[in-house]
């Protein structure tokens, strides 16, 4: 499956709260679908957030109100699919906005194997972006996401990337992933991270040192995700390209 675009707009937003990043990609989505928006590849950061997503319940968020509030957490329910997560500041966050469905597709839900598809191909922008940086990572058999293998610290592979997804009527994408580059790690102590009670987060920070500046990771991102998806990218505002 490719998406139905050649060209994708990519923009470094910087750091965003959760929901106004979420309005922007409801009205950019629809002017995707109506033709006046070009696919758009959003990159930022967000400050603490615990997302809920449809598959997931409260009673995976570990900290109380006052708890998250000591710590400056907000916790926010949303439309991708996938269980709990957290953001926050070192995380580098890909939202891509793109035409999935062909343009004579109709329904309500694109086809499974196109779906699942979408995911794999986020996955593998991630693989390629960390083999850069000479970061073995690899998939899970049954689970999304990108995980790095067992080290002499913890016997258990470690999630270093998270996935959750939305393709809307119009088949239009929009939520993607998070990468942790270089995040404050405590804070997925607030949550089951991921609905799985025994997963192990990591970052890139775990691995590298000194860890690549996130203008760096945020660069190679892009350009695996134009190579995984075989569309010529154009910066927009922000970050450039050298």
């Amino acid at each position: 499956m490719n998406p139905q675009c050649e060209i994708v707009e990519v923009v470094w937003l910087g750091q965003v709260e959760y929901q106004a990043t979420w309005d922007l990609q409801n009205r950019l989505a629809a002017e995707i679908a109506g033709g006046t928006q070009a696919p758009i590849l959003l990159l930022l950061e967000h400050p603490h957030t615990f997302t809920i997503g449809r598959r997931g319940g409260r009673d995976h968020v570990l900290w109380d109100e006052q708890q998250r509030a000591q710590a400056g957490v907000t916790l926010v329910e949303v439309d991708r699919g996938g269980d709990i997560t957290y953001h926050g500041p070192g995380q580098l966050v890909g939202y891509p906005l793109l035409r999935l469905a062909a343009p004579d597709w109709q329904g309500e839900r694109l086809p499974q194997a196109d779906y699942v598809g979408y995911i794999r191909r986020l996955e593998e922008v991630l693989i390629q972006t960390l083999v850069a940086f000479d970061i073995q990572a690899g998939r899970r058999s049954g689970l999304t996401g990108v995980w790095v293998s067992a080290d002499d610290v913890s016997s258990q592979p470690g999630k270093i990337a998270s996935i959750g997804v939305k393709v809307d009527a119009r088949g239009i994408s929009r939520h993607g992933f998070a990468l942790n580059v270089a995040p404050q790690m405590e804070y997925w102590q607030g949550i089951v991270a991921c609905g799985l009670d025994d997963v192990r987060m990591a970052a890139i920070a775990d691995l590298l040192t000194p860890t690549p500046p996130m203008e760096q990771v945020v660069q190679q991102a892009a350009i695996s995700f134009g190579n995984v998806f075989g569309v010529e990218l154009v910066w927009k505002d922000g970050l450039k390209r050298e």
